[in-house]
């Protein structure tokens, strides 16, 4: 980096590093360092990682990882040995008393080394260059039960106690290792340790963190308690220039602070931190941006000293949104719509082009866009659901850098071309487009939504987007990333967290290595400051932009306590104190359980059966797989409830007919069951008559479908930014010889069982409009090709090209065959049809309470289904909604909704419901759909007739002198 030069007057720094006590050479043979260049052990490899979990397609990461090598607990050979440490750190500090190591049985004697200047190595003689040597003693009693709980994969290691005189403040700054003796004094095992257990027991700290303004002063404060040296470096520009400061900062307990004039706003900063970093085996002096950064410089490479209370950063009025929030009576009425901020404007002509693909479109109020959310909204459309937004890596701040294709020659292109991926892909990673599942910095919206990516513009554009989409009756969630960060290391730029603490952040194996099950990077938040970083970005979020709700990616990654800690902060929040009314912000995530935490590996995680009871929501995948068919890691042919299911098979081989049909009765159950809240005490007739719970009709590899203990648990969805939208989905498993009539229908049944289920129902932007992503089953860094949306409705986007080769190669024999086939397009009056449709869905689940029932009591008292049994009228589910006891609705007593996922109309008889005055839902009595309008009820027989794929509600007026009562709170 530059000399360090103040603008006014010269600098004297202090020494980045200071040995505090001598260090102890060796005098042997030549040692073995880390990093001679003689070994054959290379510090980290590049590795391809693919990994399982129903996410963003599952694409697979090229990362640098660390790379572990294994020995044997006993060797005398000085280079496998010599290997083993450099590459390994499989001790556990776990407590400031305790060590946690996974010894032979013939260890005779264990010793602590310790050196400043990470001067450790291996000679013939053992383990040498320490300035601390310390011998343990082994712990008979084992680790203790607070241990176990926080680490259970370690459970069956030894413990060792460290002495309680100890300098353990200063010995934590050190370079770490453990070894082992046998009974003849010579070295066995030596290994580096982990420290995340001993710094939660000495350091853990709830002050205050980041930039922290007074009147008169700003306070710099950083956790780091493995720093040797921190200093501030303070610029007047965001980039470029030295340094007019530095400023050498004190640490006290773990915690380096320093006081510095209010005349420091505006200004930018980075620390620059002296530590030992286990990944290279050396005290690296680098800088780094503040993982409390409130405002950051282009791409995150300077943290600006922002006070997000400051007037100059509010729109008008910004004080008085908690008072001006849409009114949300209970979380059961919440429907939730997921899009990204880029899709959203990008094509959209009518947006002004300076504000196309960022937040401040949002603010143009008559643009297609808003139109379309307008129309959403005041159907009954509550919580607009924005991807990733935070300041993420993959896209360049800087729009001047990105790289653009000409579309107009790409559109001349064929369908089922290969050219359009080429291009698009041969600069990927130098355009504007990513889903932005690559977290650098958790706290800061992203730069490239904003008009200038450097100063406090992306702060105010931001609000201003939160305030314009609730003033159209919209509440806004935030897609948050807490299970992984993008980098790691002290090279990576975009590296935050790992060069702040190094170790202690991110999640590794029993052997050193990071974890990288979630993608790249896991993070840990069974670790204090992991999750107070969380919590507090979370408040953030909640208090400085006032956001609604906040969907947790890979949310089974994070722990169960987190969460409820975090709901917890969140609900103390009000208008008066915070700005903010936390009761009504709701917390949903991915609940699945994969990778190191699965089956509660590492704690008791945050997945679909552990997180219910607490009134968080989790996706529920049963229901998707049910209609659709498999699932997103399965056969993409194969077949569910909606998609042709041995009603209208395709070209797959599902088995015989006896198999089929039990598939198909099994997939009805799944969804009645889902229908239901996906209620895990839900009680129902299954399809062999067996009256049973939701949570004993069982998944394919015995998992219970039904899980939730409240409505509110159960997100039901078909299809979501992952994988293909839902029209692509269909495109592949129904019938290549169907019409594309009968696709959109099918669309139209898929979305309805979602829409009128008990639960919060979750929508991909463009499902209501047919999108289509070309057959893109993972369209994350797609560009703005295959992502388009069209609001004009004059395009739904198919047969742009054969998708990327990375993720869909593997399929092309299956897609260029389709995309190829014109008769697959839907047309304009297709896709306003589909709108259409969409808008009435929404209109019926809010014309009635019942569709939003507020506790498992309720669901349990009212709904039932009645075409089930042995006798069941194949693809058809037959829903009822009885109001009785409290009276929740004054205009309906009785709603019936009847699925006919069949290519033919369905005549289904229910003698239960003969002589109710039962009619047609009056939206669909409306409808521009002339189909739903044949929909019949014969009330002397209970007999319905529906046409083929349809979903037709009926219901039953209410008689005037019923009591009618719906006040409920959240």
């Amino acid at each position: 980096m530059p000399p360090l030069v103040c603008l006014a007057s010269p600098i004297s720094l202090p020494p980045l590093r200071q040995t505090p006590f001598p260090l102890l050479l060796s005098t042997a043979r030549q040692p073995i360092p880390f990093g001679n260049p003689n070994l054959s052990y290379r510090p980290s490899l590049p590795v391809l990682f693919s990994f399982p979990g129903a996410r963003r397609g599952q694409r697979n990461c090229r990362r640098t990882i660390p790379c572990c090598s294994s020995m044997p607990n006993s060797s005398t050979d000085q280079r496998v040995l010599s290997q083993a440490f450099l590459s390994n750190e499989k001790a556990f500090w776990v407590l400031k008393s305790l060590i946690a190591w996974n010894t032979s049985s013939d260890v005779a004697s264990v010793c602590l080394y310790a050196s400043w200047d990470a001067k450790l190595c291996l000679t013939d003689r053992g383990l040498e260059g320490e300035d601390f040597k310390i011998p343990l003693e082994w712990e008979r009693c084992g680790l203790p039960s607070k241990v176990l709980e926080k680490f259970p994969h370690i459970r069956d290691y030894k413990a060792y106690t460290v002495p309680a005189s100890v300098d353990f403040r200063k010995i934590l700054k050190c370079q770490l290792a453990i070894a082992s003796f046998g009974d003849d004094g010579k070295c066995s095992d030596v290994t580096g340790i982990q420290l995340p257990g001993v710094l939660d027991d000495l350091f853990a700290y709830d002050g205050p963190l980041g930039a922290i303004f007074s009147k008169r002063s700003i306070t710099l404060n950083l956790w780091a308690p493995t720093a040797q040296v921190v200093h501030a470096l303070l610029y007047k520009c965001p980039s470029a220039g030295d340094p007019f400061e530095c400023i050498h900062l004190k640490d006290q307990d773990g915690v380096w602070c320093a006081v510095g004039p209010r005349s420091w706003e505006g200004c930018y900063y980075v620390y620059q931190i002296s530590v030992y970093h286990q990944s290279t085996v050396r005290v690296e002096t680098y800088t780094v941006s503040d993982p409390y950064a409130r405002g950051i410089s282009s791409n995150g490479s300077r943290t600006l000293l922002v006070d997000l209370n400051s007037e100059d950063l509010k729109p008008s009025g910004w004080d008085d949104l908690a008072y001006e929030k849409p009114d949300l009576p209970s979380f059961s009425d919440i429907s939730i719509y997921e899009l990204h901020i880029r899709d959203f404007s990008e094509n959209d002509q009518s947006v002004d082009p300076d504000f196309r693909g960022g937040y401040l479109a949002f603010t143009c109020q008559d643009s297609l866009g808003i139109n379309h959310l307008k129309k959403l909204s005041n159907a009954g459309l509550t919580h607009l659901h924005l991807l990733p937004c935070f300041q993420f890596a993959g896209v360049d701040d800087d729009k001047s850098q990105w790289k653009h294709t000409d579309d107009v020659m790409m559109s001349k292109l064929p369908a089922d071309s290969e050219q359009q991926q080429a291009i698009i892909t041969s600069i990927q990673d130098e355009d504007g487009y990513n889903w932005g599942y690559n977290p650098v910095l958790w706290g800061v919206p992203k730069g490239s939504y904003a008009s200038n990516p450097n100063g406090p513009c992306r702060i105010l554009e931001f609000r201003k987007m939160i305030q314009a989409l609730n003033h159209i009756g919209l509440r806004v969630v935030l897609d948050v990333v807490y299970n992984h960060v993008h980098a790691s290391g002290p090279l990576d730029e975009t590296s935050i967290l790992d060069k702040v603490v190094p170790g202690y952040y991110l999640r590794r194996t029993i052997e050193g290595c990071i974890e990288h099950s979630t993608c790249m990077n896991n993070t840990a938040s069974e670790h204090f400051m992991v999750e107070r970083l969380i919590i507090d970005d979370l408040l953030n979020w909640a208090t400085a932009y006032k956001v609604d709700g906040f969907r947790f990616d890979l949310m089974g990654h994070l722990m169960k306590g987190t969460m409820l800690r975090a709901k917890a902060a969140i609900e103390n929040l009000t208008k008066d104190v915070d700005g903010v009314e936390g009761s009504k912000i709701y917390l949903y995530g991915e609940g699945w359980d994969f990778g190191e935490v699965a089956k509660n590996k590492r704690g008791i995680n945050a997945s679909q059966l552990n997180i219910t009871g607490n009134g968080i929501g989790s996706f529920n995948d049963r229901l998707r797989d049910a209609i659709l068919g498999g699932s997103p890691f399965g056969h993409p042919l194969q077949q569910g409830f909606v998609t042709g299911l041995l009603l209208q098979p395709n070209e797959y081989d599902h088995g015989d007919k006896h198999i089929v049909d039990g598939m198909l009765s099994t997939s009805a159950d799944h969804i009645q069951v889902g229908l239901a809240a996906n209620l895990r005490n839900f009680v129902l007739t299954s399809h062999k008559g067996d009256v049973m719970k939701g949570c004993e009709i069982l998944t394919h590899d015995g998992m219970p479908v039904g899980y939730a203990l409240s409505p509110t648990e159960t997100v039901n969805y078909v299809s979501a930014h992952d994988n293909e939208t839902l029209f692509d989905i269909i495109c592949l498993k129904a019938p290549v010889g169907i019409s594309v009539d009968d696709r959109c229908r099918i669309n139209h049944v898929a979305t309805s069982i979602v829409a009128l289920s008990q639960g919060i129902p979750f929508f991909h932007c463009g499902d209501d409009m047919l999108r289509s992503k070309s057959l893109d089953r993972d369209s994350y860094n797609s560009g703005d090709w295959f992502n388009r949306l069209d609001f004009s409705y004059q395009s739904n986007n198919w047969g742009v090209g054969l998708p990327p080769r990375e993720k869909n190669e593997n399929n092309w024999p299956l897609i260029r065959p389709r995309l190829a086939d014109s008769s697959f397009k839907p047309q304009k009056h297709h896709i306003l049809a589909a709108v259409e449709n969409f808008i009435e869905l929404l209109q019926i689940r809010y014309s009635s309470q019942l569709f939003r029932l507020q506790t498992a009591n309720d669901i349990q008292e009212r709904v039932r289904f009645l075409n089930t049994g042995t006798s069941w009228v194949q693809g058809v589910i037959v829903m009822s909604i009885e109001d009785c006891n409290v009276q929740l609705d004054h205009n309906y007593s009785y709603i019936v909704i009847i699925f006919n996922a069949c290519p033919t109309e369905v005549s289904v008889p229910i003698p239960a419901l003969k002589r109710r005055a039962l009619q047609l839902h009056p939206v669909l009595l409306d409808s521009a759909d002339s189909l739903v309008k044949r929909s019949s009820y014969e009330s002397s027989s209970g007999c319905f007739k529906i046409p083929q794929r349809t979903t037709a509600v009926f219901v039953e007026e209410c008689q005037s002198d019923r009591l009618y009562s719906s006040t409920r709170t959240v």
